[in-house]
């Protein structure tokens, strides 16, 4: 089976045609995938636009959609359906990409899926690695920042979030604060390279507390008053504070994990997959430290391409075959932008939905 996946969520607008593999529940087949960015369109404003981004969502999806069909050598006749992302997201861009699915499905006489973008990442390693079920799922961005349990299709666990700031908020700010470009997170991760975790020993966010849920809000403010401190902020100091945020970054997540593999372990009486997706989860050293975690504890590691970690419209077009292959209904509801992928669980006082109170918020 192929399907066309469309992605306009946020800044990126992307369309992938995806087939399965030999195998039920993957590898799948990747025949195109491709995404335009618009952070060119938005850098001058250190963030996302959402007006923005919707008319340059106009502009683009239509020959987007072209190219993956062209690169993959199939037209609409031939596809078996068509997911699209309905959330969440920026309202805007959701509307553009839900419009055009809805108007292909109709005319080409597809079934259409509208797919939970997290859901998206939740399934990635499936059509990258056949991973089965159930495993764990880092999910860290820009929007979100959340441990989940992946059960199966349409079966997410929440385990953990933040109570504030999302990580990927956290670095997209402190690069704001330092004076860094847009977008902030490779920048953070650039400068760190050259700098000394050492130099600055800045809290880890609820350590030694019971909770796996997770909080950076203390963390960037004590990256601010470690910038105003400074007596010459110049690139050597810009570089040490990268670096000791990052690597306390690192730390609250591999403590958070070492406890929810500990769970899964009580769960199941076997040691877990871990998967990691989102925009963040493209940082090499968080890679590393997850990757080290998860020797130690006999954990298999599953890391996507980093072309599948940030928003890419395969991983929505994998979504729409897993659906479809199990029948679960495909009822159009309308764009959700604030759409959790556990639906049951309760959201936190301090966490701020997607895209609120800031540019620059990413699913």
């Amino acid at each position: 089976m192929k399907f066309l996946g469309i992605e306009t969520s946020c800044d990126e607008t992307a369309a992938a045609i995806v087939a399965t593999g030999a195998k039920s529940q993957g590898p799948g087949k990747i025949h195109a995938n491709v995404v335009h960015s618009q952070i060119e369109d938005h850098a001058a404003f250190g963030g996302v636009v959402p007006e923005i981004a919707a008319r340059a969502h106009v502009e683009a999806l239509d020959g987007i959609i072209s190219s993956a069909l062209n690169q993959a050598g199939v037209a609409l006749k031939d596809l078996d359906g068509i997911a699209v992302t309905s959330g969440p997201g920026l309202a805007g861009g959701l509307i553009v990409g839900t419009m055009t699915a809805r108007a292909l499905a109709a005319v080409h006489d597809k079934p259409l899926y509208t797919i939970n973008h997290l859901e998206g990442h939740a399934l990635t390693a499936r059509l990258t690695d056949g991973c089965a079920f159930p495993y764990l799922l880092l999910l860290v961005s820009g929007g979100h920042t959340q441990i989940l349990l992946v059960r199966g299709v349409n079966n997410y666990e929440r385990w953990a979030t933040t109570i504030d700031d999302a990580l990927g908020e956290a670095f997209d700010k402190t690069a704001k604060l330092l004076g860094l470009p847009y977008p902030g997170g490779p920048q953070v991760e650039k400068a760190a390279l050259s700098g000394d975790p050492k130099y600055h020993r800045f809290p880890r966010p609820l350590s030694g507390r019971e909770t796996l849920d997770m909080s950076f809000s203390g963390l960037k403010t004590a990256v601010r008053k470690a910038a105003l401190e400074a007596k010459t902020l110049d690139s050597q100091m810009i570089s040490h504070i990268c670096a000791g945020f990052q690597a306390a970054v690192t730390d609250v997540l591999t403590d958070r994990l070492s406890r929810s593999f500990d769970r899964f372990e009580q769960m199941f009486e076997t040691a877990p997959t871990l998967i990691a997706a989102g925009g963040v989860a493209a940082n090499a050293q968080l890679r590393t430290a997850l990757s080290s975690l998860c020797q130690k504890r006999d954990a298999r590691w599953i890391a996507p391409p980093m072309e599948l970690c940030t928003d890419n419209a395969a991983m929505i077009a994998w979504a729409g075959l897993e659906r479809h292959r199990l029948n679960i209904d495909h009822k159009d509801e309308g764009i959700r932008p604030r759409w959790p992928l556990d639906q049951s669980a309760a959201a936190q006082p301090g966490a701020r939905p997607f895209g609120a109170g800031r540019k620059g918020a990413k699913a």
